[in-house]
């Protein structure tokens, strides 16, 4: 048996010490259109802004928790380790004297490795066969991220982590190293995850800068609640279906020890924001709306 409503990747969500310095460097130096800002369900005086393209297209976003002057953690194992986004074939010499970085090869493909503020790892890669529809506000169309290309796992048993993914209708696509590349047929584009192996190493501890969940798109409510069956089936412990306003989420911890989610392609980010001014406005979740005088003069103000 394996599941076949999976198309990719939806999300990606770390956390952050300072909400105006993530604003500054998703939107500034990477490009990128913040399509909302509202906040954490659980932590309300926090707040939980998305990045991506000019729709928040799913395999396109980048979330953060901002939690005002969370100390890094340590890095290590059971965690996404490096976050890729795709850019256009000869366009990292471009990328480079924007943000600096390091050039580097994996699976063949040039890359461009660099810090996030919080010392959280990315990489640009170049994809000359990626036809996705940039953001183009801040970075011209011939150099401007497509949405994510991949992201690299730490674990220290691949092997269990390959046979979930294989489970969630992923294919081995080839090794490098210690890194084994899976890449969903038929995908969304942000289709690509790779587990790199370290079993001597330390587990990652949690703090500004790590990867809180990584999520996987599924188009509808319908083909989630299958993907939950499936999992459950399998020994799985997986939340209920819970709503995020924009997306509906279930989550599960894998067995090398990262959080996965599926959500939802629907409902999107213009359910309660018009197209063209997505993330502008502060939007609280129903349950919150009370809160907002008093949220308006703690969150710290990031435009």
């Amino acid at each position: 048996m394996m599941i076949d409503e999976i198309k990719g990747l939806h999300h990606v969500t770390s956390m952050a010490s300072d909400a105006r310095a993530n604003n500054a460097f998703f939107t500034g130096p990477l490009g990128l259109r913040r399509v909302k800002k509202t906040v954490n369900f659980d932590a309300p005086e926090v707040y939980h802004l998305y990045y991506g393209d000019e729709a928040g297209t799913p395999g396109s976003v980048m979330t953060y928790f901002p939690f005002p002057g969370m100390k890094r953690a340590p890095r290590g194992t059971g965690e996404v380790g490096t976050t890729v986004f795709s850019v256009p074939e000869g366009s990292l010499g471009w990328w480079r004297e924007r943000i600096g970085g390091e050039e580097e090869e994996s699976f063949g493909q040039r890359r461009l490795g660099f810090d996030g503020p919080d010392g959280e790892r990315f990489a640009l890669v170049e994809d000359a066969g990626d036809d996705r529809a940039p953001w183009t506000a801040d970075v011209p169309a011939d150099q401007a991220i497509r949405g994510f290309h991949s992201a690299s796992m730490r674990v220290r048993d691949g092997g269990a982590t390959g046979e979930l993914l294989r489970f969630m209708g992923y294919e081995e696509e080839g090794r490098d190293g210690a890194t084994t590349r899976f890449v969903m047929p038929g995908g969304n584009g942000a289709d690509r995850i790779d587990v790199e192996t370290l079993p001597g190493a330390a587990e990652a501890g949690q703090g500004a800068g790590s990867v809180h969940h990584i999520a996987f798109a599924t188009p509808d409510r319908a083909s989630q609640l299958e993907v939950r069956k499936a999992l459950l089936d399998t020994g799985y412990q997986v939340t209920p279906v819970i709503d995020r306003d924009y997306f509906w989420a279930i989550y599960f911890r894998t067995p090398g020890g990262v959080l996965f989610e599926v959500a939802t392609n629907e409902p999107g980010f213009d359910r309660d924001e018009d197209a063209a001014h997505l993330g502008e406005a502060l939007k609280l979740p129903a349950q919150h709306e009370h809160l907002r005088p008093a949220l308006e003069r703690h969150l710290q103000p990031i435009g």
